[in-house]
């Protein structure tokens, strides 16, 4: 049973109505809803970094080679591959669990223990000793938070309407963000504390540092307990397993497919490439800066928390505009400065150790980020029909990830190639194409009124 087909952004052409005021505007902010999303976008965002970023950075101290750190970075196709279990984590109760706290939250709570198991078991281990168990939990945290990723979508979509997406989006990043400063900086700043050495690696001090990120993830385990769950849609009772199967494997990419027919193909090239250059350049940012010579001390200050609290501007300005100037002009104006603020890398490759210029890069690049990524959510959300918030929101995001990250594991490869410089001049260059999704789509859709 599908809904009402929907025409492709609907933020971008509701019918026209009385600008909000800026008062209006920000008061979304502080709404029960908004501010839940704020909670849980911190449970989102913690896991990220420690199985990609910092991991990298623990990883590179410990002597492992850059082309093996790429490589390693395919542990984030979880979440590019979260779309193939999402219609089980949209349908399928979980014994006990779901009658106790409904079909959302119960996926939460359950993804959420899988990724403090796997933050546990990676503070355990040692890379130096052998890298298979650091691997293998290093995937359940993974895809703990993969699924945590497939449930929170589906829960935030079905918590606000749709003109409520970008300033719920926007609650979400700052959450995010939040968490990568503590997933970053706080990792950073806890093993620099626990150290018995003033230099060289030491991993009783990140076994240190990762239990304390397991600690962490009670703010959404809290969050999930404290929330309502959003109303239950209905869906219409399968008479036979072969009925359930197609209406939980298969409808919910038809009915995409039936909504927006040729106009499909564009709009999932543009989500499969939007958020290419700041992937893609991101698995060698930590081991650029080791190579560079700057110190965990100074990566956690200027990268995790200036870049951080950038990120957060970025964000709070990118759903704002989004809400008065529609989401795709804001995906117009993201992908510009994200592709752009890269060649700022490159720039500094030839600088050296210089702390001004890692400022200055740093903070430019997550303000683009923010920009982009609260667009880019909204934009997102737009796209799904509720009935199928979960899966399809779980195939837009997964289909964002998988080109990139696919890519990003030869980033290693290329920087032993080439070098810095090269490297990060060709990410920008892969932001090119964006623009020309970003316009094609854009100017078959009539833009709200600005």
């Amino acid at each position: 049973m599908t809904s009402r087909p929907a025409k492709p952004a609907e933020l971008e052409v509701a019918p026209a109505t009385t600008k909000p005021s800026w008062g209006q505007t920000l008061r979304v902010y502080l709404e029960p809803a908004t501010l839940r999303m704020l909670a849980l976008g911190f449970s989102a965002g913690l896991p990220l970094l420690l199985v990609l970023g910092t991991l990298s950075f623990r990883l590179r101290g410990a002597g492992i080679d850059r082309t093996t750190i790429g490589y390693l970075s395919w542990v984030g196709l979880a979440y590019g591959f979260k779309w193939v279990w999402a219609p089980l984590v949209d349908r399928l109760p979980l014994p006990l669990l779901t009658h106790w706290l409904g079909r959302r939250r119960s996926w939460l709570l359950l993804s959420q223990a899988l990724v403090v198991a796997g933050l546990v078991g990676m503070a355990l281990a040692d890379p130096r000793g052998g890298l298979e168990p650091l691997v293998w939990c290093a995937l359940l945290v993974a895809f703990g938070s993969a699924t945590q990723d497939i449930a929170l979508d589906a829960f935030r979509i079905e918590s606000a309407a749709t003109d409520k997406q970008a300033a719920l989006a926007a609650a979400y990043q700052t959450g995010y963000r939040l968490a990568m400063i503590w997933a970053g900086a706080g990792v950073l700043w806890i093993v620099a504390g626990a150290r018995v050495e003033a230099s060289g690696y030491e991993n009783p001090a990140w076994t240190t540092a990762y239990l304390a990120m397991a600690s962490s993830m009670v703010v959404g385990v809290l969050t999930v307990l404290l929330s309502r769950e959003p109303v239950p849609r209905a869906f219409q009772p399968a008479r036979s397993p072969g009925e359930w199967l197609e209406q939980t494997l298969f409808e919910p990419f038809a009915d995409f497919f039936r909504r927006y027919g040729w106009q499909a193909a564009q709009i999932l090239a543009l989500i499969a490439v939007y958020r290419i250059s700041d992937v893609v350049m991101g698995i060698m940012a930590n081991p650029f800066y080791v190579d560079m010579g700057f110190s965990e001390a100074e990566v956690a200050t200027v990268s995790k928390v200036y870049g951080v609290v950038m990120t957060l501007v970025g964000a709070f300005v990118g759903g704002a505009l989004a809400m008065r100037l529609g989401v795709l002009r804001v995906l117009m104006l993201g992908a510009v400065l994200s592709a752009a603020s890269n060649l700022l890398f490159a720039w500094m490759a030839g600088r050296g150790h210089d702390l001004a210029a890692l400022t200055l890069v740093v903070s430019a690049d997550n303000l683009a980020g923010g920009i982009a990524s609260a667009a880019f959510i909204a934009y997102l959300s737009s796209l799904t029909n509720v009935q199928y918030s979960a899966t399809q929101y779980a195939l837009f995001s997964s289909l964002m990830l998988l080109l990139p990250k696919f890519i990003a594991g030869f980033s290693g490869q290329y920087v032993d190639a080439f070098g810095y410089a090269s490297f990060f001049t060709g990410t920008a260059l892969l932001g090119v194409p964006v623009l020309a999704l970003v316009w094609l789509v854009g100017r078959r859709l009539p833009v709200k009124p600005g």
